[in-house]
């Protein structure tokens, strides 16, 4: 009989090569963003202040029904061209320094005591250089799902706020992103090497690993990390808004004070579902596809 030798999907070498890392890295990227995108959308409208009871939902589904029967399915795929655009390098790079700082950090070493604190720091890291490249995409993306949005284009949409509000729009809101992402890249990528660890200590090829480890790792993440998200996407959509105080607001303060203000501790709450819903799924499919291309371009 005929064996068929079994590829070692974990054991293959931690330091595959940069340029591995950064190509599974930037296919994964794309791949999680594009498929989950449709719920970002919902997410981003159930964050905004909106002044028309039309662009006001009470629920994911709510929400579905009611942008697919009145604007059509496309609507909630509008500005995906500027995630893919930008998913890619941002990804690339976000897996590259992870790589390379948990390598450099220890903690690709077998039974390293200090191995949590390496992939944290390998996971803050990745997210502080890999946010300074799509944070304009992500203003972009964010002012093209909006109810009622006047842009179809991603180009055009750049081209006008940068016109119309100046190069600082596209980073208004990255101190807050940071805030944000950095912590929720940690204990992503904490909680997701633990679980890994966890259920499938011999490292042998379990595809089920990574979609465990990486849906569970990812709403953890989002969960704790909502409200700052709320911030963020009221910062990124501020140009917009026909209110006067959000088109004033300058930073993550004056975010969390309109939010207080106007719905009390539940707004920081505001899109925590279809949130957890994105980054569940769309976390699993990333690692799976991170550790698959990883695996299919070393080889």
């Amino acid at each position: 009989m005929e064996v068929i030798e079994e590829i070692e999907y974990e054991g293959l070498s931690p330091n595959a090569g940069l340029g591995v890392h950064m190509a599974a890295g930037a296919l994964a990227g794309i791949t999680e963003h594009a498929v989950m995108f449709p719920v970002d959308s919902i997410k981003t409208r159930m964050q905004v202040f909106a002044t028309s009871p039309a662009a006001v939902y009470t629920g994911v589904g709510n929400a579905f029904t009611r942008i697919s029967s009145t604007e059509g399915m496309r609507a909630l795929w509008r500005g995906v061209s500027s995630v893919i655009m930008g998913a890619g390098p941002a990804h690339a790079v976000h897996f590259g320094a992870y790589e390379l700082v948990k390598e450099w950090a220890g903690g690709n070493v077998e039974g390293a005591s200090n191995q949590w604190v390496a992939t944290s720091l390998a996971g803050a890291s990745a997210t502080i250089a890999s946010d300074a490249l799509m944070n304009p995409f992500d203003v972009i993306k964010q002012r093209m799902q909006l109810h009622k949005s006047e842009f179809r284009s991603a180009i055009t949409c750049a081209r006008t706020v940068y016109r119309t509000e100046g190069l600082g729009a596209f980073y208004v809101s990255y101190p807050t992103t940071l805030t944000m992402t950095v912590p929720f890249t940690a204990v992503q990528f904490t909680v997701y090497e633990q679980l890994k660890t966890l259920l499938n200590p011999v490292g042998a090829y379990s595809p089920a690993t990574h979609i465990v480890a990486g849906g569970l790792s990812g709403a953890v993440a989002g969960a704790v990390t909502t409200p700052l998200d709320v911030a963020k996407t009221i910062l990124q959509t501020r140009g917009t808004s026909a209110d006067r105080e959000i088109r004033e607001c300058r930073g993550m303060v004056d975010a969390f004070r309109i939010i207080w203000t106007r719905d009390g501790i539940k707004g920081f709450a505001r899109g925590l579902a279809p949130r957890v819903l994105t980054f569940m799924p769309s976390n699993a499919l990333c690692w799976l596809s991170y550790e698959f291309f990883k695996a299919a371009i070393r080889d």
